[in-house]
């Protein structure tokens, strides 16, 4: 009986810590996501941030700051939902910056400096689209 007991206890603290786990969790994914605009996210060499701006604000700011930091343009696109720019600093290292329509007033920004990442470069080039937005 109090073998059986002790199993029954077991079992209830583990399914309690798994469901505060899983509650836990959904939390922080429901607090990241709701963090708000111009918070910044570097992973796996991308910086990426969600600015309160439409898309076509966004793009003009963007191509002002690559103009801005004497960056060459080698290629860009544009739809009404996204658009594309790849830019290319003196040292020729490549610069892929995508913005990306999330709501009428909300757009995503991804920026990628050569191919594993430049956090600092990502950073900088972020903060002038920002200050032309």
């Amino acid at each position: 009986m109090i073998e059986t007991r002790r199993h029954i206890r077991s079992i209830a603290l583990a399914s309690l810590l798994l469901a505060s786990t899983t509650i836990l969790s959904g939390c922080l994914v429901v607090a990241a996501a709701g963090a708000g605009a111009g918070t910044y996210a570097y992973v796996t060499g991308e910086l990426s941030s969600v600015e309160q701006a439409n898309v076509d604000k966004v793009w003009k700011a963007t191509q002002e700051a690559v103009k801005e930091l004497q960056f060459t343009v080698k290629e860009q696109s544009k739809d009404a939902l996204q658009g594309r720019l790849v830019a290319e600093q003196a040292d020729k290292t490549d610069i892929t910056i995508k913005v990306e329509r999330e709501t009428d007033t909300l757009t995503k920004v991804r920026i990628r400096v050569g191919v594993f990442g430049d956090e600092a470069t990502s950073r900088l080039i972020m903060d002038k689209i920002k200050s032309n937005i």
